[in-house]
């Protein structure tokens, strides 16, 4: 998923999307464990959506901080 497509998701759907991946990459990581992988390289990729993400819910919650500081100020 691209950067762009990620930004417009809400708090919840990042939250979902985190989840999914993390169960993606659960099972990429079980199959390159018994061989049936073909292509390592979707495990970097999904480590990589998921910082991604991540990193977007971050930026959320501080400008949600800030947002709420500036309002109480």
């Amino acid at each position: 998923m691209d950067i762009k497509e990620l930004r417009q998701l809400t708090g919840p759907e990042l939250e979902a999307k985190t989840q999914q991946l993390t169960q993606e990459l659960f099972s990429l990581r079980f199959q390159l464990g018994t061989g049936r992988l073909e292509n390592p390289m979707q495990v970097r990729k999904t480590k990589r959506s998921i910082a991604r993400v991540k990193t977007i819910q971050r930026e959320l919650s501080k400008a949600e901080t800030i947002s709420t500081a500036a309002k109480g100020a």
